[in-house]
């Protein structure tokens, strides 16, 4: 697991980085990932406006600062993610804006699909459900903690729909959007605080 980890922290790139490819898929009309069809294509481009968005709008409460200021140790978040994934385009720019906060937070992405090794030790209910957020505390090298693909309520919202319906539609999709537009990314930082909390 350590080289694992040590291996697809020599191929990660900043969350700049990230946000740049993201641009140039959309510019080059394609996407990020195994699966180059038109759907994921268009998913790239939406993900791109949704990330401008949440880049310039995105609050943190003097609450989550607070949590935050109690980092002391050197981490690195290392996330799983791919440019057509709603809930990454969503979810990461709530951990971009928490990074910035404190020096002590290493932000570094990965593509999942360049990635495998690494994502089959962080499978969701044996899925490879992104993004995945891996914490690592820098001076041990050892995993501290991972969240993810998405924060407790709207993985709620997404089991029951499932649970009642047999598979996941393109209206629960749209119902996620909204939700995550109305969340303005607070779910994401006190699970995220909470976890935290729990693991230092």
């Amino acid at each position: 697991m350590d080289q694992i980890i040590k291996d697809s922290l020599t191929k990660s790139m900043s969350y700049q980085a990230y946000r740049e490819l993201m641009g140039q898929m959309v510019e080059n009309q394609s996407t990020t990932g195994n699966d180059k069809s038109e759907d994921m294509v268009e998913y790239t481009k939406l993900n791109e406006q949704r990330m401008k968005r949440w880049d310039k709008t995105l609050k943190v409460s003097d609450n989550t600062k607070k949590d935050l200021a109690n980092i002391d140790t050197k981490q690195t978040w290392l996330v799983l993610a791919e440019s057509w994934c709603g809930d990454a385009a969503h979810v990461i720019p709530v951990f971009n804006k928490l990074a910035e906060l404190n020096e002590n937070i290493n932000l570094k992405l990965v593509l999942r699909d360049d990635n495998d090794a690494l994502m089959n030790q962080f499978l969701t209910n044996g899925g490879k459900s992104i993004p995945k957020l891996i914490i690592i505390d820098d001076a041990t090298n050892k995993v501290i903690s991972s969240f993810g693909p998405r924060p407790a309520e709207a993985t709620k919202l997404v089991v029951d729909y499932k649970a009642k319906h047999g598979e996941i539609t393109p209206e629960i999709k749209e119902e996620l959007q909204q939700w995550y537009n109305k969340d303005k990314g607070q779910s994401v930082m006190s699970d995220l605080m909470s976890l935290l909390a729990v693991s230092v």
